[in-house]
């Protein structure tokens, strides 16, 4: 039955290649289709992960009244090979792939936009910035939303707020493990002949959970032809009777250099005695530290992540690869040396259909094992 599905599917992908949103009276509707083949190959007892997944993602957005309009949107995920842990499919002797196979209203909101105004109120996806502290881990096949009520203003031209009250994350890995809180996330935005100027505050209060409070600034920017960014932000955590305090830190810096962008650079999540590591449970973590996904979660001495990129245009598609070295932030007698990892992505298309292939090799320290992850994927939208 998978194998006729999965033909079916490929037949559909390949009867036009032509994408646009379903215009109606009442609203626009989009459909977008992904079929992904995932491989996790860890240096352990756990037998070598497989996974083709076929997320298909539907929403209706209503045309505006008076500045008021509705959103809907459904989201599918199957397993048409499903040798893997999805964390919520019994299968524990695999390693683990995030895609479970499940169906979710993944948002459902009323919103209004009028006068530099935007207000919804529903579930909905939230970010901030660059989602290091909030995003919607668009990268899973159950991407990460809220219910919520969230606001934007532009005051001016150069100046943007931004505020959101939440109280349930939706997390990537069905409902079972969603998480009720009572989160408030504060956000002001100010365009500077410098670059971007970012001030914000982001209470996370996790039901029966921790408390953590973070409060930072950040400038992103480009002169002269040199990319930058440098953030700070401090952090307590109250877990239980204990309470810790961490800092973060990024500075970042990138040129072109002919048709090849280079970025460097540095970015350090703190720990408090080796006790407890900079924490950002919102974040699209995939997106930081290595796509092999070993620092979801900071470990207690901390991470210091450095890292270089080059990326480019070719004949053949977008092209781009990192290297990371990461140690301890503050490191035990036992943990300093947190391994190294390579990226390497390559974004084309064939006959018109996007195509992506992706890998991680992870080489552990004192810490974790080796890992390596493979990604092939393609899809559709109309």
């Amino acid at each position: 039955m998978k194998i006729k599905q999965l033909a079916a599917m490929v037949a559909v992908l390949a009867s036009t290649p032509t994408y646009a949103a379903i215009e109606t009276s009442a609203g626009t509707a989009n459909v977008d289709l992904r079929l992904r083949y995932e491989t996790v190959d860890q240096d352990n007892t756990l037998d070598t992960a497989h996974a083709l997944t076929l997320r298909t993602v539907a929403n209706f957005k209503t045309k505006s009244h008076s500045g008021f309009y509705g959103f809907v949107e459904l989201e599918n995920s199957i397993a048409l090979l499903e040798d893997y842990n999805s964390t919520q499919n019994g299968e524990a002797g695999y390693s683990v792939i995030a895609d479970p196979a499940t169906t979710e209203l993944d948002q459902a909101y009323v919103g209004y936009a009028a006068n530099g105004l935007s207000v919804k109120v529903g579930r909905q996806v939230i970010t901030m910035d660059n989602h290091r502290f909030v995003g919607h881990v668009g990268w899973r096949n159950d991407k990460q939303t809220f219910d919520a009520v969230s606001a934007t203003y532009a005051a001016s031209e150069k100046l943007k707020l931004s505020a959101a009250y939440i109280t349930k994350r939706n997390r990537i890995f069905e409902d079972a493990r969603d998480i009720d809180s009572s989160d408030i996330l504060l956000n002001a935005a100010l365009n500077t002949e410098f670059g971007t100027v970012t001030g914000y505050g982001y209470l996370l209060d996790q039901d029966e959970g921790a408390v953590i409070d973070t409060y930072g600034a950040r400038l992103a920017g480009a002169k002269s032809g040199v990319s930058y960014q440098v953030e700070f932000a401090t952090q307590t955590i109250e877990a239980g009777a204990n309470e810790f305090d961490t800092s973060y830190l990024l500075l970042e810096a990138g040129t072109k250099v002919g048709d090849v962008t280079v970025k460097a650079g540095y970015e350090s999540l703190g720990s408090d005695d080796g006790q407890a590591g900079f924490a950002t449970p919102l974040a699209t973590l995939h997106k930081f530290n290595g796509w092999a996904d070993q620092f979801l979660g900071t470990p207690g001495v901390g991470l210091d992540d450095m890292y270089a990129t080059v990326a480019g245009k070719a004949s053949f598609g977008k092209w781009a690869a990192t290297f990371h070295s990461y140690s301890a932030n503050e490191a035990s007698d036992t943990v300093d040396d947190l391994g190294s990892e390579i990226n390497a992505v390559l974004n084309t298309k064939v006959s018109g259909f996007p195509l992506g292939i992706k890998a991680a090799v992870y080489s552990a320290g004192d810490i974790k094992v080796d890992t390596t992850k493979l990604w092939i994927w393609t899809g559709y939208k109309f």
